[in-house]
């Protein structure tokens, strides 16, 4: 009996000490490339999969037009939150690409409500703002089926959820990048010749439709010379 006590108890040490040491909002995943840059990108693109993926898929989007991609797959706005100080105002950028909530309607570290993904988002534009860093807060990319969370269906609730940052965004004046209606099929998620799984756009969409789009947003944002030249692939332009 003693000899099974024991053993529980170590189990239970065991498990202790590998949560303390999980880097629950991966402040890692980025901080190499964070010492190594030799100065302040223009735009960091803060977000999720969809942003991971782009910086991944189309590198010199984001080399030439000195943006830096600090996408995490699978984060919620609560991880996106707690790293948006190492992640994006340590690098004194000019302004601030916000693409999040995807993984919260998915409920990816359980339920959370619409209007607290909104306070998180909007925690991530006050941090901005009071650091000097415009905004750019983007709607959430549409999603007909999560491969991942199959029980939910987010269409809906993804339009809900942008209809909240939107608001937020006018009645704060911040530039709202409306991705949504450009993207949507009639099922509410991303078209087959754009992804795979509705939910992830391919490096067509990102270059035909977001690229272009964002590079309008930062044009208005940034505004000047540097904005006006702004790097977009051959096929885009």
């Amino acid at each position: 009996m003693k000899r099974i006590l024991l053993c529980a108890a170590m189990c239970v040490a065991a498990l202790s000490v590998s949560a303390q040491q999980k880097d629950w909002a991966q402040f890692g995943r980025y901080a190499e490339a964070n010492a190594k840059l030799a100065s302040a990108p223009d735009v960091v693109f803060m977000g999720n999969s969809i942003t991971d993926n782009w910086a991944r898929m189309d590198p010199d989007f984001f080399t030439k037009n000195n943006f830096a991609g600090r996408g995490i797959s699978g984060q919620t706005s609560s991880e996106m939150l707690v790293r948006f100080r190492r992640d994006v105002i340590d690098l004194h950028p000019k302004a601030v690409v916000i693409l999040s909530g995807t993984n919260d309607v998915a409920q990816n570290n359980g339920y959370i409500s619409p209007e607290n993904t909104l306070g998180n988002i909007i925690s991530m534009c006050e941090l901005a703002k009071a650091n000097g860093i415009k905004v750019i807060l983007c709607s959430v990319t549409p999603t007909s089926v999560f491969g991942w969370r199959r029980e939910i269906e987010p269409a809906q609730k993804i339009r809900d959820l942008n209809k909240l940052i939107k608001a937020y965004a006018e009645q704060n004046k911040i530039l709202y990048l409306d991705y949504y209606p450009a993207l949507t099929d009639e099922k509410g998620g991303l078209p087959a010749k754009w992804s795979n799984d509705t939910c992830h756009p391919n490096l067509e969409c990102y270059r035909a439709v977001m690229e272009p789009m964002v590079c309008e947003a930062i044009g208005k944002t940034l505004k000047g010379k540097r904005a006006k030249n702004l790097y977009l692939p051959a096929e885009t332009k």
